[in-house]
């Protein structure tokens, strides 16, 4: 059994806060700061540009690869690291469509994360082959899904409200019917257990920077099923996807394996960050995080609605069909959070009216979650939040 006692202690949580906003950003694991300044002092400094060997920055894509690999149920050389989700999310799409060349539809539906949608209309008026993106509800992609199709693309948990897709199911859904499966697991990765290598699906990626603790800006990964990666053309292709790139051929070939979904040059300081935070993970079964998931969130719920009424649960009721979140929807949801994180409790808010609350076994305590639950069920009861500074929309919420 983990000892989350032992985890909370690997991360500098600021005194007087109650970080409920790890679903958005993880906070700093205590080793990332010493890693950081070794690779920028004794790497970057003393090795100079000698530093893609000695220090295999090259071979940090792949390797921290295989680390996240084992959080989400995926084969060995079967993930790498670098650029943005948007990106990877473009290069499995790209691929997808590629390899099923006879069909139209990308089937997803209306919780997906926008900029996967983004991604998904932009490569289509690109592509101009009479490409449809396909929005269903949530509810009705498994009745969607048939031979027209030819990439499911989905997030496997809904970030607004944490509704949980089955992976298992729709994959075997999406392959009866001909056509490829693509994940995001941006709110799955480290969060939730996740079998990809078991259900078969065919591409998957995620960010590193929410329950991974990567830091802000951290690389995103993308996962190709190993049965696929000698056929899986990637549409970005950038020099350090190339077969040779130190050759400096003029045409390009592609890598081997999954290394041949690098783009551009690797983001060395903020691998070695992410590397540093992968350490928390050590020993710890993903199985044990999702039980203390359930119980900090059915808490919360609990406590909120025996000291309130003016709150809706927005997430599904069932623990089991839900990720690591729980969203609240309140008429002012945006102020009542400005409110609660002037007092110290950190959650963020989902246009239209969503107050979202993300649950990190690693560092957040049954006691954080009573006083958080408190604190908003007194806010919203009293008005506290109907006040100028309050009421003013920041940039980011």
């Amino acid at each position: 059994m983990t000892d989350f006692s032992r985890t909370r202690d690997l991360f500098h949580l600021p005194d007087g806060v109650i970080y409920l906003d790890g679903n958005s950003l993880g906070p700093l694991p205590k080793t990332a700061l010493a890693r950081a300044t070794r690779t920028m002092a004794d790497e970057w400094g003393e090795m100079l540009i000698g530093g893609w060997n000695k220090a295999q920055w090259m071979a940090m894509p792949g390797q921290i690869g295989n680390r996240i690999a084992r959080l989400i149920g995926a084969e060995e050389g079967s993930v790498v690291i670098g650029d943005t989700l948007s990106i990877k999310v473009y290069q499995a799409l790209a691929s997808a469509l590629d390899l099923r060349p006879d069909r139209r539809i990308v089937l997803s539906d209306s919780g997906n994360f926008p900029t996967d949608l983004y991604m998904a209309e932009g490569l289509l008026r690109t592509l101009d082959k009479g490409h449809e993106l396909k929005i269903v509800a949530p509810e009705d992609v498994a009745s969607a899904i048939d031979e027209t199709v030819a990439a499911v693309m989905l997030t496997h948990v809904d970030y607004g409200t944490g509704r949980m897709h089955d992976i298992a199911e729709i994959t075997r859904l999406t392959h009866e019917a001909g056509a490829i499966s693509i994940w995001d697991l941006a709110h799955s990765a480290g969060a939730v257990p996740v079998d990809l290598a078991g259900c078969g699906a065919d591409f998957a990626t995620g960010c590193t920077y929410k329950y991974l603790n990567g830091g802000p800006g951290a690389p995103a990964f993308i996962y190709v099923r190993p049965g696929l990666q000698e056929s899986a053309r990637p549409a970005l292709s950038g020099w350090l996807g190339h077969e040779a790139p130190f050759a400096f051929d003029l045409d390009y070939r592609p890598a081997g394996g999954v290394e041949r979904m690098r783009v551009g040059t690797p983001p060395v300081i903020q691998m070695a960050v992410l590397d540093a935070a992968l350490n928390a993970w050590g020993g710890i079964d993903i199985a044990d995080v999702r039980k203390r998931s359930i119980e900090l969130s059915e808490l919360f719920i609990a406590e909120v609605e025996a000291g309130t009424d003016k709150l809706a649960l927005a997430s599904p009721r069932d623990a089991n069909a839900r990720g690591s979140q729980v969203s609240f929807r309140f008429h002012q949801g945006y102020s009542a959070m400005q409110a609660l994180i002037a007092r110290g409790i950190i959650g963020d808010f989902r246009a239209p009216d969503r107050m979202r609350f993300g649950f990190c076994p690693l560092y957040n305590t049954p006691e954080e979650i009573r006083s958080a639950a408190a604190a908003l069920c007194e806010i919203v009861e009293t008005d506290a939040w109907n006040r100028p500074e309050f009421l003013k929309r920041e940039a980011v919420t």
